[in-house]
């Protein structure tokens, strides 16, 4: 193996820089597994990683990207061999520890999850972190009690990487889903992924105002947005129904009272894939690989891009100008 690679590096000092850089494998942090990254893929995280005031890396220069999957270049951990296909999501990866935009990844074997049977390395960063938090969700969502017979799901921010692979598997499992968008011109999209119902982001939110308790509309939701519109999905969430918020692109404040909590029994769930345990981090994996597989898992993909053109992916994704998923391809 070459000792040289390229990786995308951001700097900062005297001006911040992006661009891919020559690096050998003494740049790489410490860990016992070193990865022949094949894919990793864009997230709204990444976008931050890569300007000067994203407050989410701390320390240059550094290798962004939140997640990757590739082949065991070699390891120190009898767990993993040479060659053995494995995907890393979440723990440091891409914000404290170098990240995915690199042709070599080097990371500690207890982030790594070996790549389940049923899935490609191309499919697993087709989820990515975006599709391994949205099923995070539905598994709470049902460990709360939602299921295909309860009526409608709400996914909001539907055209993102979350809300796009959250309707996917939602769909897949029988449910039945309500996309919410501000996107008008994205509803054959959605209704691809297998989107029952398709309406807009003032449906959700109305005019602004937002009233304590409102028409029972969802039985449950996966919210990738949060903020104010946060506050009206709860008021609108039927009796014993759950919210499973992950992102916060809509804000940090959620102007809600308590009457959801307390008259409906409103569940309102905090979704963490960073630190996920590693064993329900595999267990979920695999049912991502198998029966929460999407049949068009590819029709979430908005495009492709090298090392060369991710700069201007990662531009994109800040500025709301993808769809779906953007992969980047590395060593495939």
């Amino acid at each position: 193996m070459s000792e040289a690679f390229q990786a995308l590096v951001v700097e900062k000092g005297d001006a911040f820089t992006t661009g891919v850089k020559t690096l050998t494998r003494h740049d790489l942090p410490a860990g016992e597994v070193l990865i022949k990254v094949a894919y990793s893929s864009v997230n709204y995280k990444d976008g931050l990683a890569a300007i000067p005031d994203g407050n989410i890396v701390k320390s240059y220069p550094f290798v962004p990207g939140i997640d990757l999957s590739g082949y065991v270049a070699a390891s120190a951990d009898g767990r993993f061999r040479e060659g053995q296909p494995v995907l890393v999501t979440g723990y440091g990866l891409g914000v404290s520890h170098f990240g995915g935009y690199s042709e070599l990844a080097r990371v500690p074997a207890e982030w790594v999850v070996p790549l389940p049977e049923g899935l490609s390395v191309r499919e697993a960063m087709i989820y990515g972190t975006a599709g391994f938090t949205a099923a995070l969700s539905i598994k709470r969502l049902q460990e709360n009690g939602a299921s295909p017979a309860n009526g409608k799901v709400l996914v909001t921010g539907a055209t993102g990487g979350v809300g796009g692979a959250a309707i996917a598997m939602l769909a897949k499992l029988g449910y039945q889903v309500a996309a919410s968008t501000g996107k008008s011109n994205e509803a054959d999209y959605l209704t691809a992924l297998g989107a029952a119902e398709v309406i807009t982001r003032e449906d959700v939110y109305g005019g602004g105002s937002v009233r304590p308790l409102d028409k029972q509309l969802w039985q449950a939701a996966v919210d990738p947005v949060g903020g104010s519109q946060l506050a009206a999905i709860l008021s609108k969430i039927a009796y014993k129904g759950s919210v499973a918020v992950s992102g916060l692109t809509g804000g940090t404040s959620v102007p809600a009272t308590v009457l959801p909590f307390i008259l409906r029994g409103v569940n309102l769930l905090g979704i963490d894939s960073v630190m996920c345990p590693a064993q329900e981090r595999l267990a979920l994996w695999q049912r991502m690989a198998a029966e929460w597989k999407p049949e068009q898992l590819d029709v979430l993909v908005d495009r492709e891009v090298s090392l060369q053109e991710l700069p201007q992916a990662l531009e994109d994704i800040l500025k709301s100008n993808t769809r779906g998923r953007v992969l980047v391809r590395i060593g495939a």
